[in-house]
Order: structure tokens, then C-alpha cells, then sequence
């Protein structure tokens, strides 16, 4: 704002010598110097105050950001809660159907062999071969069991060699 240079200093210094005297220049000086550190003081004052409104404007936009931050995360984790809620329900629902309503079993002496044939030993075999992989409540059968049944069936509907049955197998 002020351009002081040593020059003009100097020719200030000598026309203030001149204009008050060599006797009140150093109470003036000093008066000058108090005026100078008040004005200083109230500058970093102002500064420091206009500093701490700008942390609080920023803390208050960081707080304002930070809010709605967490209000997307809630809305976030209910939006998932109700969708799991809804799946459960779903499943619950499912399961519920399925035991208060649960299918038939198929038998061999009511089952008819959607292609028509009707033989005996055809329609045995087929509901072997349905019925193989499950156990009656919609559960996959035991080994043990599936083999039985094989065995079974395989010796009602036709005679086969041993090594075929095993060839079968895969064993």
C-alpha cells in the first residue's frame, strides 16, 4: 500500500527534525510506536477471529457432511435389513406351504407312464427311477438305500448278469 523507501525515510526523518525539534522527536517517536503496536494488535485480533469463523464454517460443513453421510449409511443398512426381512419372509412362507401341503408319494401300482406304457414292469421301473433319488419327503436318499433299490428293481423288472450290473454301477 505504502511504498517506503530508505530515501523517503530519510527525508521524512529530516523534515520531522526540522518541523518539531530535536527535543519532542523522541516522545513523539514513542507515541507513534504505541499507536503502531495498538493498530498491530488489533489486526491480528481481527484475523484471528475471521481464522476461527472460518474453522467453525468449515467444522460446520465437515459436521453437515458427516450427517449426511450416516444418514445414507442408515438408510443403507434398513434398506438391506428389509430385503433380507422380506427374503426370510418369503422362505418362511415357502416352507410353511411345503409342510402344510406336502406332495405324495408315487406308487407303483397308481403310477401310469406318461408315454403309455403301461406294463407292470415298466411302470416299476419308472417309479423306481423317480423315487430313486428321494427318499418320499422331497430328500435326496442314502447310498445305501438308492443301491438297495437298484438291486431290487433290477432283479423284478429283468434278469441281467452280474458283470452288467456292476458295469452300471460304474464300480
Amino acid at each position: 500500500m505504502f511504498d517506503f523507501t530508505s530515501s523517503k525515510l530519510l527525508i521524512l526523518g529530516i523534515v520531522a527534525l526540522l518541523v518539531i525539534g530535536p527535543k519532542d522527536l523522541p516522545a513523539l517517536l514513542r507515541t507513534i510506536g504505541k499507536y503502531v503496536g495498538i493498530i498491530k494488535r488489533q489486526a491480528a485480533e481481527f484475523r484471528a477471529q475471521f481464522d476461527e469463523a472460518m474453522r467453525e464454517s468449515e467444522l460446520a460443513e465437515l459436521r453437515k457432511s458427516v450427517e449426511s453421510i450416516q444418514q445414507e449409511a442408515e438408510t443403507a443398512v434398513q434398506d438391506a435389513q428389509s430385503s433380507v426381512e422380506s427374503h426370510l419372509a418369503e422362505a418362511r412362507q415357502g416352507v410353511d406351504e411345503a409342510i402344510a401341503d406336502p406332495k405324495p408319494a408315487v406308487n407303483s401300482e397308481s403310477y401310469e407312464h406318461p408315454a403309455g406304457l403301461g406294463s407292470d414292469a415298466g411302470a416299476a421301473q419308472s417309479a423306481s427311477e423317480s423315487a430313486r433319488g428321494l427318499n418320499g419327503s422331497s430328500h435326496p436318499a442314502d447310498a445305501a438305500a438308492v443301491a438297495a433299490s437298484e438291486a431290487v428293481d433290477g432283479a423284478a423288472a429283468s434278469p441281467q448278469p452280474a458283470n452288467r450290473e456292476s458295469e452300471k454301477s460304474g464300480a
